[in-house]
């Protein structure tokens, strides 16, 4: 039998083995069942989303959104993400192979589908939503080096396993208030049948055993064939790769199928025949125009009933409560179906442009900001490394009616960053630089502005005269350590009274934004650059440290710039500030009536508003 709840749990801080797990409870049974300490077997209830057949299917955004099915019901739900990789985190991975690093308000360096639950939850996550194989392992070996074990050999099973439960349930008493969870929704990356992962599922096989009947609801994820010779959906190989997962021991409880077309009855009913699920528990997870549409539909198919049933959280449900979320998100999936007024072409003139994920927050910032402001958009993907000269600049932006810059690394297309920066500048395009197109924002304005021909950051050029971007004094001392050399996470921003920021956050003194960069704008350059006409009208409230730049409205009617990445704190019915003045500029720029509206006076700043603002 598993452990009851009579059980003490144990204690989980990191203080030897002894306090935390008990030697005489292993040393007497099987049943290693590490838990914090008042931890109540029961109580939380699991969700498992696992691949099959193929990586990249959208587990995240599948899990994300039955969560938030879940969360409107007014019952308390935590995401957790499991990476197979021995990375410690995500940080150090190339945008190429991985897509987007997702920072978190504490700093952790995650990925990308951590972004998806934060939309979609708009919960701030932290570093108990995420653990990779590095982390487990990490703890493991450390703890096995202080003696943690008692001679004990260290093993998969029960130890690996075991530290996967921990973390699990360390998640779980997470809840308001100290109480734990009602479910913890937990993703599993890759697929089933990978060598990286396989520690994961065996522990999650062994966590419903542990909790007991009704703690745990398996989802396999699936693809469905549709070869475009045969001119039908075929689903042997999402047979096969469920079966793959039963052979591991986990029964799913739900199986959704991606598919790039509705998944007919048939194939349905083939998958449940030889998945042991009903056929109402099976869900066409089909391509759809927004993956913001995704949570109706499962409400729609009934799963978030299904889920109640097999957790048996009906009696924990909020009727009232989910009257008012569901009346919130109607709102705003009105407005996501409703015909656009306007069309507009947004350009991302990025290094990383081929691979659309590598930019997913912006997408999706973008994607927000369209369906507040009624605009039907273009987004042009740029790769700056083909932008040459002025003249390959304007061939780029042809057409373009607003420009950003985003983020990156090293010196590759940074050049193309410079450029397309002076395009914005000289053509008045409405523009916004963020991290990497902050900083190169300064160098063109020195350079093209100031006359410092030579103008650089220290990461490209260690000989330049004029270092206007350089190391934060801080992080010089950590030179060597690639992924702890950087400023990362949440930090405040004091903005300027009467400037362009202030006017995007309501006139705020004050915002709290996501950092992830090494190198700042030099404090010894700071009074040459304001001097000639460059706005830093956001600062760290203590150092020198500029965190926005802008340009006055009489010279540009929209030019601003963050160190910090406004994309990662965007939310589907709370757009970021920073990103709609840019739609909303770029609207103004083809369609100029739009800015009489209201939503063009609450997004717009005026010439005049701005002088009588600043003389507040």
């Amino acid at each position: 039998m598993p452990p009851t709840n009579n059980q003490p749990a144990q204690d989980g801080a990191d203080c030897g083995f002894l306090s935390q797990f008990g030697a005489s409870s292993e040393a007497s049974t099987e049943h290693y069942s590490p838990a914090p300490a008042g931890y109540q077997r029961g109580v939380t209830k699991f969700v498992v989303v696992i691949g099959t057949v193929m990586s990249g299917l959208g587990k995240g955004i599948f899990s994300s959104s039955l969560a938030k099915l879940i969360q409107d019901k007014g019952l308390t739900v935590a995401p957790i993400k499991m990476e197979g990789y021995l990375n410690i985190d995500s940080g150090t991975l190339n945008p190429y192979r991985h897509g987007e690093v997702f920072v978190l308000d504490d700093g952790l360096e995650t990925d990308m589908d951590l972004g998806t639950y934060e939309r979609l939850l708009d919960q701030n996550l932290s570093r108990k939503n995420f653990v990779t194989a590095g982390q487990i392992y990490t703890r493991i070996l450390e703890r096995e080096r202080r003696g943690g074990y008692l001679g004990r050999d260290v093993q998969m099973i029960p130890h690996v396993t075991g530290e996967v439960k921990m973390k699990l349930r360390e998640l779980a008493m997470s809840g308001p208030r100290g109480k734990q969870l009602d479910v913890v929704f937990v993703e599993v990356g890759g697929t089933a049948g990978d060598y990286e992962n396989g520690f994961y599922i065996e522990a999650l096989r062994e966590l419903a055993f542990e909790e007991g009947p009704g703690s745990t609801c398996f989802v396999a994820l699936t693809y469905i064939l549709e070869p475009s010779i045969l001119g039908e959906q075929k689903s042997k190989a999402a047979q096969l790769g469920i079966k793959r997962l039963m052979e591991a021991g986990v029964q799913p409880n739900i199986v959704a199928c991606r598919a790039k077309n509705p998944v007919t009855e048939k194939v349905m009913e083939k998958i449940a025949m030889f998945s042991n699920v009903p056929l109402k528990r099976i869900f066409s997870m089909h391509d759809r125009t927004s993956i913001y549409s995704i949570p109706d539909a499962m409400r729609q198919a009934g799963l978030d009933r299904e889920i109640l049933s097999i957790l048996s959280l009906h009696d924990r449900v909020e009727p009232a409560r989910e009257d008012r979320a569901r009346a919130s998100w109607n709102t705003f999936t009105t407005k996501l179906q409703a015909d656009r007024q306007h069309a507009i072409t947004i350009g991302i003139a990025g290094k990383y442009s081929s691979l659309r994920d590598a930019y997913a927050s912006i997408e999706k910032a973008l994607e927000h900001c369209s369906i507040e402001l009624g605009a039907k958009m273009d987004v042009r993907w740029l790769e700056t490394s083909d932008i040459a000269s002025s003249s390959d600049a304007a061939k780029t932006f042809d057409g373009v009616d607003g420009i950003i810059v985003p983020g990156g690394f090293g010196s590759r297309g940074v050049q193309g960053k410079i450029l397309s920066v002076q395009w914005a500048r000289e053509s008045k395009t409405p523009f916004l630089g963020i991290c990497l197109g902050f900083q190169v924002a300064v160098i063109e304005y020195a350079r093209n502005v100031l006359g410092m021909a030579d103008a650089d950051s220290t990461e490209f050029s260690s000989t330049t005269k004029h270092p206007v971007i350089s190391e934060l004094p801080d992080q010089k001392r950590l030179e060597g350590i690639v992924g702890g050399t950087m400023r990362l996470g949440a930090q405040d921003v004091q903005l300027t009274a009467g400037s362009l920021a202030s006017f995007l956050f309501g006139n705020a003194a004050s915002i709290r934004e996501r950092f992830r960069h090494r190198y700042e704008v030099d404090p010894s350059f700071i009074t040459q650059l304001t001097a000639g006409g460059l706005v830093f009208s956001g600062r760290h409230p203590t150092q020198p440290i500029m965190q926005v730049l802008e340009l006055p409205v009489t010279a540009h009617p929209y030019f601003i710039g963050g160190q910090f990445h406004p994309e990662l704190t965007s939310r589907p019915v709370r757009p970021q500030p920073m990103f709609m003045g840019l739609v909303a500029a770029a609207i103004a720029r083809k369609s100029p009536e739009f800015a009489g509206t209201a939503l063009g006076r609450r997004w717009l700043r005026s010439a005049s508003a701005a002088t009588a603002g600043a003389g507040a």
